[in-house]
């Protein structure tokens, strides 16, 4: 352990590790997880696969291919199966378990690749996921067998020709429905096909090729096998040639042999990752009405003849973020809650649940093994995100990637603090400075969460270094859950409804109030962030008032009408307000901060994303235009290139690394003017 702590940097993004995808074998005594670890010099990110063991508390590298994902393991546990782009496509992977760091072989040499892998019950195939569009269907469907490149050479012409002739389709590019882009690209007409491939090694000839069991413009969610084999459990649009297609999704069935599919149907809901249970008895999924934005997810147990539906979080009245079977058919899920996500455990036969733990901290994702063991990506305030076991002995950490780290930097303590605003109580959190001395004021950095329906707590992990690194500049972090915010139900996610900048902002100023009653914050020196709905309020409340010295908004929606049209989720905004701009254009002007630009005496810094097609870039451009004629007010602009929405999450890391010093030079440039 380092002698003198310092405070955290910027640049410690780099030094953060995570994990993902915890996967128990089958025998429950050993964890496949992905560990995830920033690579500057490759602008991305690497991603292998560890094997923690139960027994003994190892943890061992199991790939090195940098580019490893989504491990599977076979029913009999010999086997894993993963994603790996090691090629120019990601492919599926199978490694044999019996000895750690043997040699991967390839199953899948799919053209557009391969992804999303699941093992039928036998251990003789396994389902995935491949992108074809329906000419690419009818080739494969008419039994043409293009003979393999003679060499090297070839394999290198055949790519850059069919990349070429991919360019050369969209140029220029039709647009024929609504999304034409997401993401980071324009979509194309390949969807999501489901295929299933023998893995047995011996096989030859045609009994080693995929077979694609679907063929519809639409794209198929994870598909899963029934406790059978007979049947492929996935989700999909019924209305594929709709605008905003996965706004309507219901379950499918598919067979196996026949390729046959049958619906489920439910035609005001739009229900998704339908998961069967091991016994074959339940189905698992998740359901929400169409079109609906603002109430929380409903959690669904479905009998698997559909005689029965239960509706696992309605009492709770909380949203459910993850969930697995156990191979006893026993069902874990987490469930967000006032700055916390928890483990549950739900058991059928007695249709009831319970809190498995409690607990300051977040789960991401979970898995569970006979007997209710679980595996768990947890975020701590203490600590970014590790791998964590309840068993037994306890909640446990099973990792300790991020340790040597902590052990240098000092991490500040997450404080709570509930207060009253118009609306009802509202639940918030501050961080004080490095170096606080109590008597002394600091100046202030508010976080808006975006959403406008996400949640923030004591340690979301998106959010951890951020906040630590503000702490580490001499801010005084302040955030909180306004109205409309996922974790406290029904009725508080409804309120911020068709009032999205006039509720949250009466509670935002309230918390401020709240805050600086406690004499750490200078009230004059108080900066603003937040991004997406967030930059949307930052946006708001200086066009509302002159409280704060420095603001910086990202990714935000400043002009509703203009963003319906540009966005890939129209139907969201006019569910959010109940109309559409051609129906009643000055309501939602009125709710727009663009509006109010002129007002805006604030020193203002726009940070966007080129390729951010959730919330484009004309969003800032216009609010840049009118703040910089409108005004006087200081106003400055970044462009990052190759980026989208999710710049701040995984963006390239020295991309997000210039866009927090960039955040804190430009509070640091006004706070005291």
């Amino acid at each position: 352990m380092a002698d003198v702590k310092r405070p955290i940097t910027a640049e410690d993004l780099n030094n953060i590790h995570y994990v993902q995808d915890p996967q128990f074998s089958p025998d429950g005594q050993y964890i496949a997880f992905v560990k995830v670890t920033p690579d500057a010099i490759g602008k991305s990110y690497k991603r292998n696969i560890w094997i923690h063991s139960i027994i003994d508390g190892n943890n061992i590298q199991l790939t090195r291919g940098n580019k490893d994902g989504h491990p599977r393991w076979s029913p009999d546990g010999t086997q894993l199966a993963f994603v790996s782009k090691r090629g120019d496509k990601p492919q599926i992977y199978l490694l044999p378990t019996a000895k750690i760091g043997g040699e991967a072989r390839a199953i899948t040499s799919m053209e557009n690749g391969a992804n999303n892998p699941d093992w039928s019950p036998d251990g003789t195939q396994i389902a995935f996921l491949s992108l074809m569009n329906e000419e690419e269907r009818q080739q494969e469907d008419s039994g043409e067998d293009t003979s393999p490149p003679i060499d090297k050479l070839e394999e290198t012409h055949r790519k850059e020709r069919k990349a070429e002739d991919d360019k050369n389709l969209w140029d220029p590019r039709p647009m024929w429905r609504i999304p034409y882009r997401r993401g980071t690209s324009y979509v194309d007409e390949r969807y999501q096909q489901i295929y299933v491939v023998a893995v047995d090694e011996s096989l030859e000839g045609d009994e080693t090729k995929p077979r694609r069991l679907t063929d519809v413009n639409a794209d198929h969610s994870q598909p899963y096998w029934s406790a059978d084999g007979t049947q492929i459990f996935t989700s999909r649009t019924f209305t594929p040639e709709d605008d905003e297609p996965w706004r309507s999704n219901n379950i499918y069935t598919i067979n196996v042999e026949t390729q046959e599919s049958e619906r489920w149907i439910d035609n005001e809901h739009n229900v998704y990752l339908p998961t069967p249970s091991p016994d074959g008895k339940w189905i698992a999924c998740g359901r929400v009405g169409i079109g609906i934005t603002d109430v929380p997810m409903r959690f669904l147990v479905m009998a698997s003849d559909g005689s029965e539906t239960r509706i696992i979080n309605e009492k709770l009245d909380r949203e459910v973020e993850d969930w697995s079977w156990s191979p006893d058919s026993k069902l874990a899920f987490t469930i967000a809650t006032e700055g916390t996500t928890l483990p549950y455990l739900y058991d059928p036969s007695s249709d009831t649940s319970e809190q498995l733990h409690n607990g300051i901290y977040d789960i991401e994702q979970l898995d569970i093994s006979t007997g209710g063991k679980l595996a768990m990506t947890v975020t701590t305030p203490q600590n970014p995100q590790e791998l964590y076991t309840l068993t037994t002995n306890g909640f446990q950490e099973a990792t300790t990637f991020n340790h040597k780290w902590l052990d240098e930097v000092i991490v500040q303590d997450v404080h709570e603090l509930r207060f009253q605003s118009p609306h009802g109580e509202v639940q918030g959190w501050y961080i004080h400075p490095v170096g606080y001395e109590e008597g002394k004021q600091y100046p202030l950095a508010l976080n808006i969460h975006g959403g406008p329906h996400a949640t923030w707590g004591y340690c979301t992990k998106t959010m951890w270094h951020e906040w630590q690194f503000h702490a580490a500049q001499g801010y005084a972090v302040f955030y909180c859950n306004p109205h409309g915010s996922g974790g406290y139900g029904d009725a508080f996610m409804q309120k911020l409804h068709s009032a999205w900048g006039d509720v949250a902002y009466d509670d935002i100023m309230a918390g401020i109030d709240a805050f600086l009653e406690l004499g750490i914050a200078d009230e004059n020196r108080m900066a603003i962030t937040g991004g997406s709905y967030g930059g949307y309020m930052t946006a708001w409340i200086i066009g509302h008032t002159n409280r704060f010295k420095s603001a910086v908004s990202q990714r935000g929606v400043y002009n509703l009408p203009s963003f319906y049209g540009t966005t890939d989720i129209p139907i969201f905004l006019s569910h959010e307000f109940d109309v559409t701009p051609w129906e009643d254009h000055e309501k939602l002007w009125d709710h727009s901060p663009l509006k109010y630009a002129p007002n805006i005496k604030t020193p203002l810094l726009l940070i966007h994303s080129e390729n951010d097609f959730r919330v484009p870039i004309e969003q800032s451009e216009q609010l840049f235009a009118w703040v910089r004629r409108a005004t006087d007010t200081p106003i400055s602009m970044l462009r990052y290139p190759r980026e989208g929405h999710e710049l701040s999450r995984s963006g390239e890391p020295d991309h997000r690394i210039h866009r927090l010093t960039e955040m804190i030079n430009w509070f640091d440039k006004y706070i005291d003017a």
